[in-house]
């Protein structure tokens, strides 16, 4: 089940407050591909020791948050930092609207 545009709408970095979107697939490939090869490290130090299936990126591209069983785990010691992966650029999503989704049309009349 996909974490719902209600929720994500909320949610934001707790350490930043930075907003968050979804990890598009060719960026969330690359950081599986990272933490296969034992590169990818939690905020913590711990090593990302299994693939991610979903992952929520800081609107600035600097913090992934992984996503279990459609539950963010939006804890400052289980982010993974962005920067330890060499030339990490997250593919760009719509940009929400005030107040709304980032998939919202114009407002209606």
């Amino acid at each position: 089940m996909p974490i719902s545009e209600q929720l994500l709408d909320i949610l934001c970095c707790p350490r930043t407050k930075v907003p968050v979107r979804l990890l598009d697939d060719p960026s969330l490939q690359r950081l599986n591909a990272a933490a296969a090869a034992g590169r990818l490290r939690y905020a913590d130090g711990g090593t990302v020791d299994r693939p991610l299936e979903e992952a929520l990126v800081t609107a600035d591209g600097e913090t992934v948050y992984r996503i279990d069983a459609s539950i963010p785990v939006m804890l400052v010691d289980r982010a993974i930092p962005t920067a330890q992966i060499p030339n990490w650029s997250p593919h760009p999503s719509p940009q929400r609207k005030e107040g709304g989704p980032a998939n919202a049309g114009p407002p209606s009349r």
